[in-house]
């Protein structure tokens, strides 16, 4: 019954891939028409057959429209042939630094009678697919990178070569890379992982298939050149031509697309049923991994990871700290606690001579991939191990953040509580803010009209975001003095970023198991950034909440902690305070800071003591 279905799928998937190859066909049968006509003319009049000055006249018209469309038509052919398909960024892993894996693939691709991939890479994200890189584009268009005679490609000093066929026929042959994500690696068993990729692999047969390949690469090379076409920055001259090349080609995807969607619909149905017979009972149990791995790597992302990228720091061992977060939600959460039982068994990753290096690459991938962050590590972009987190990123944000709020209510105007009894009192204090944010009357102090203020903050924090005041980013809180206070808080974070010096582009490779963005284009980066611009009412309640915690951290004893899921914490006497949030959002929305200074006489802190700030 597999094999059945396994051969419906794969009719399907060449149905359809002939069906791609069609629109080809009628592409270049509308280019050649002109001339076909412009032939019959010519021969006509030569013979004798079709005379009369009319004919003569249509002959080398048409033969001129005819001279215009096949040069046209052998640019865009040009263009689709040339222009590179898009790759995924991805941390390459040479067989040498892998055997293991690399044997493990293998012998799961012989089970299911299917070629190997030729290469394996690892992505910084909860997936897996093949992806064809046999493009020549990959090899000739690469800045600085020539084919050298044995067909592997001469890129920078320290690069990993890249295998590219020098024939043609091999090219098209050559199995897809397979790519796996690398939190998988980390949290998933050995057999969890083999029936996982088990579908994947068996994606390779079909790619094999003559037809299907050329109308995968005929979908790229589309894709490609609408790309290319698209691009900024270009002259008048190579503008207009290159519309009509880009119009051409969205024409001939839009014909083409449902079939190419049902096409690799049909691919992986029929590699899903090839896989069926490997592994099948462990593949239940995998699925539910994989929803957790992906799960457990978001909240690391947008919780642990994005401060710490805020901060010029990127942590070194994200997917060290997917399993982390992943054992830490087990023991809190009931329904997770057969996970941890399978920590026992080896993990995926011992399948790499040297995890730790693959890690910290796949590491600095995701940062860039995510945040856009340098490729590289340096004085304002360096790796921070977990033990060092809450010192050097939780520490450090809080006192950031704390003397950027003191910063702005420097610029409001806002009096330091006077207190003979305390001569440091004009000293950075958590006092200063509670009175401010809970003192009666709407107005800054310096500001008479609170409403022109707030207009003119927002109308400042709008400008230099980029974006238009009718926009969807409210800034607006519970009270007048908050919503001021948000306001100038967004446009100081947003002239600090203003300020910030471009970061260049890589020069070279990243070393043999460094990213290979040789074979990609970083200068849109982030290609996938985790959050949008923070609201007015979210950066002020970060400031205060900073500013609680430096003064707990100062006045009461209180140490800066790592929570798995949560990100930065407060730790009291040992125990995590949970508690802050709701408390600082009384004090900003409605101006009652009566629940937040109970807690803070609670745990013994002395709002009226001086902080240290960075």
């Amino acid at each position: 019954m597999t094999g059945m279905g396994v051969e419906v799928g794969a009719q399907a998937a060449r149905s359809r891939a002939l069906a791609v190859l069609r629109v080809r066909s009628r592409a270049l049968a509308v280019a050649l028409l002109p001339a076909a006509v412009a032939v019959v003319l010519l021969v006509g009049g030569s013979t004798g057959r079709v005379t009369g000055r009319p004919w003569g006249i249509a002959g080398w018209t048409v033969t001129v429209l005819a001279v215009l469309v096949l040069l046209a038509a052998a640019g865009i052919a040009l263009l689709v042939a040339r222009a590179r398909p898009a790759i995924s960024p991805t941390v390459p892993i040479p067989e040498e630094s892998a055997p293991d894996l690399y044997r493990m693939v293998r012998d799961l691709a012989d089970r299911l009678d299917v070629p190997a991939p030729s290469e394996i890479a690892l992505t910084p994200d909860c997936d897996s697919w093949l992806e064809d890189r046999t493009h020549r584009a990959h090899g000739w268009f690469s800045p600085g990178v020539k084919d050298g005679p044995d067909g592997r490609d001469g890129g920078p000093a320290g690069s990993r070569p890249v295998t590219v066929p020098t024939d043609r026929a091999a090219r098209a042959t050559a199995a897809p890379v397979l790519v796996i994500g690398s939190p998988f690696l980390w949290w998933m068993r050995v057999g969890e992982l083999r029936a996982v990729l088990a579908p994947v692999v068996a994606g390779t047969g079909p790619s094999a298939h003559p037809d299907i390949a050329a109308a995968r690469r005929f979908v790229r090379g589309l894709d490609a050149a609408v790309a290319v076409a698209s691009a900024p920055g270009r002259g008048p001259l190579s503008r207009t031509v290159l519309a009509g090349a880009g119009w051409t080609t969205r024409l001939l995807l839009r014909g083409c697309r449902d079939h190419a969607a049902e096409m690799e619909r049909a691919v992986a149905s029929a590699a899903a049923e090839r896989a069926q017979a490997v592994d099948y009972g462990v593949r239940i149990v995998a699925q539910e991994q994989v929803g957790l791995a992906y799960a457990g790597w978001d909240r690391l992302l947008t919780r642990v990871a994005l401060p710490a990228w805020r901060m010029g720091r990127w942590p070194s061992r994200l997917d060290v700290g997917v399993v982390a977060a992943l054992t830490e939600l087990s023991r809190r959460d009931r329904l997770a606690e057969g996970f941890a039982s399978r920590l026992g068994e080896r993990p995926a990753c011992d399948l790499l001579e040297e995890p730790g290096t693959v890690d910290e690459a796949a590491s600095l991938l995701a940062a860039r991939l995510f945040h856009g962050g340098p490729a590289e590590a340096g004085p304002d972009w360096a790796p921070v191990d977990w033990q060092d987190y809450p010192d050097e990123v939780v520490d450090r944000t809080w006192r950031t953040d704390a003397a950027r709020l003191h910063r702005v209510l420097d610029a409001l105007g806002v009096r330091h509580p006077a207190d003979p009894a305390l001569p440091e009192a004009d000293g950075p204090t958590l006092a200063r803010v509670l009175d401010h944010l809970s003192a009666p009357g709407a107005a800054p102090v310096p500001e008479p009209d609170p409403g022109a203020a707030l207009a003119e903050h927002r109308t400042e924090a709008y400008g230099e975001m980029g974006i238009a005041e009718s926009d969807d980013h409210d800034l607006a809180v519970g009270n007048e003095r908050s919503a001021a206070l948000a306001a100038r808080l967004t446009a100081e974070l947003a002239r600090e970023e203003a300020a910030a010096p471009a970061r260049p582009r890589p020069a070279g490779g990243a070393g043999q198991q460094g990213p290979d963005h040789d074979l990609w284009d970083d200068r849109m980066l982030p290609l996938f950034p985790l959050q949008p611009p923070r609201t007015g009412r979210e950066l002020l309640a970060d400031h205060v909440t900073a500013m609680v915690c430096c003064a707990a951290m100062d006045t009461a004893g209180a140490l800066p902690g790592l929570d798995w899921l949560d990100g930065p914490s407060l730790l009291v006497a040992g125990e995590r305070a949970a508690d802050i949030g709701p408390r600082v959002l009384t004090l900003i929305e409605t101006g009652d800071p009566v629940p937040l200074r109970d807690w803070l006489r609670h745990l013994g802190v002395r709002p009226e003591k001086p902080v240290r700030l960075v």
